[in-house]
């Protein structure tokens, strides 16, 4: 198995294609393919499946996971003996609540390092380990307390999430004092939104088949449409109280949805991860405030 082999099959992956694969790297169409037919060869395995976009096979993400630490290191060795200005990518998962929140400290943390960017995954936390098994990533945020395979899992704190609407559309379907959560119509983030997925658990017991739900996958845009009456949300407590503060939206209820956050990330001798690490658990802890009083 040869570093340019491994090199060769990280940006397939990752471009999607050989032909992309081959302007990446700068070399031909044919060489890429050469190269993945003998590190098939030499694994006795399928590593791609040849469709569009092109993706790993299981045995090719393992060895993907394997190409982005050797790629990770090499990168940071080249940088500590200065052979030339290395930028070092450090690929993270992480959740659009978080990045809105309490993250922003952490990029600015990275800004100061030399020989480092960082290249961000929107996920939902509930799914971002799939991006650690894969090796797309090295560290995430997820709500998973177990680590992934060769990887440490770290306790970030406590997020907390509320219901919000806009005044108007909280008193439109409020009937004898009670939100009428059978009709009011609501707001996901996206597909994958978990906690959304949850919305109605103490709040309805039959919810009913067809509800009005709007996606709105972008948090500034989610907070927009909260604000102009689209639907009701969950959102973080402290999104929530700023909201509140300026009048454009009201609490729905006294409900407050509580998710534990950990970091995981590879376990993997590397400065630049173990800097990453102290940021982002630096973060979470001087800005994940304690549970909100309604």
């Amino acid at each position: 198995m040869k570093l340019e082999q491994m090199e060769t099959l990280l940006a397939i992956i990752d471009e999607g294609s050989f032909e992309r694969a081959a302007t990446a790297l700068g070399i031909s169409a044919p060489a890429v393919s050469q190269r993945i037919k003998a590190l098939e060869h030499s694994t006795g395995r399928v590593l791609v499946r040849r469709e569009t976009p092109v993706s790993p096979t299981e045995a090719g993400e393992v060895i993907a996971q394997a190409a982005r630490r050797v790629a990770l290191l090499q990168a940071e060795t080249e940088a500590a003996l200065d052979r030339r200005l290395a930028s070092v990518p450090l690929n993270v998962a992480i959740n659009a609540d978080s990045l809105a929140t309490w993250f922003p400290p952490v990029l600015r943390e990275v800004a100061q390092w030399d020989s480092a960017s960082i290249m961000m995954r929107l996920e939902d936390e509930s799914h971002s380990l799939e991006l650690l098994r894969s090796g797309d990533c090295l560290g995430a945020v997820t709500r998973e307390s177990k680590p992934v395979s060769g990887c440490d899992s770290v306790l970030l704190g406590t997020m907390h999430y509320v219901a919000v609407a806009a005044p108007w559309l909280a008193e439109k379907y409020t009937q004898d004092g009670a939100i009428d959560w059978a009709r009011i119509p609501a707001l996901r983030f996206g597909p994958r939104d978990y906690l959304q997925d949850r919305d109605l658990v103490g709040r309805l017991d039959n919810p009913p088949k067809h509800r009005r739900v709007s996606v709105v996958p972008s948090m500034e845009a989610f907070l927009h449409s909260i604000e102009a009456g689209l639907g009701w949300a969950i959102v973080v407590d402290t999104q929530a109280k700023e909201m509140i503060g300026k009048g454009v939206a009201v609490w729905l209820d006294n409900q407050v949805i509580s998710a534990d956050l950990y970091w995981q990330h590879w376990r993997l001798e590397s400065p630049l991860l173990e800097l990453l690490t102290s940021a982002v658990t630096r973060a979470a802890r001087a800005n994940i405030p304690p549970r909100p009083s309604l």
